[in-house]
């Protein structure tokens, strides 16, 4: 990966709503070949996807929170059981396995605090849970999904 590969990726992270050739015009290149070097960072795993980062607030979902778990229970099958049941909670944002006191960390999005005490009551009937605390995000100070390349 190049200094060019690096400006493609730092435009794309901005908007990646942007056609290929005005890619190429902003790191001085033609369009063929930044598509291929697009399409190679596609291939290798890189670029993982193109998604439209929306506005949770002005769709209505304002409470953000994060869950710590800690549960006593580690082995593999366990953890694929319980990784499959969250990741399918579509409130859940992010979902982290955590080194330290905290087995698990969680980003959950939701409507309200009723929204949010439906999802909990969800969760913990999955397994039984050590711990689970709850932190309520006040206000988003810093909100990003570029990589600093």
């Amino acid at each position: 990966m190049d200094e060019t590969d690096r400006r493609i990726l730092r435009i794309l992270q901005e908007d990646s709503s942007l056609s290929t050739s005005d890619v190429a015009r902003r790191v001085s290149l033609s369009a063929s070949p930044c598509w291929k070097r697009i399409k190679r960072m596609q291939d290798e795993g890189i670029i993982k996807r193109q998604t439209a980062v929306l506005n949770a607030g002005r769709l209505g979902f304002g409470l953000t929170v994060f869950v710590s778990i800690t549960t006593g229970e580690h082995s593999k099958s366990w953890l694929e059981e319980f990784s499959e049941k969250i990741t399918a909670m579509p409130e859940v944002m992010e979902f982290h396995r955590m080194a330290g006191e905290v087995d698990y960390m969680l980003k959950i999005v939701v409507q309200d605090m009723e929204s949010f005490d439906e999802f909990y009551k969800r969760l913990v009937g999955i397994t039984a849970l050590t711990e689970v605390t709850s932190r309520f995000s006040m206000e988003t100070i810093k909100e990003t999904t570029a990589l600093p390349i």
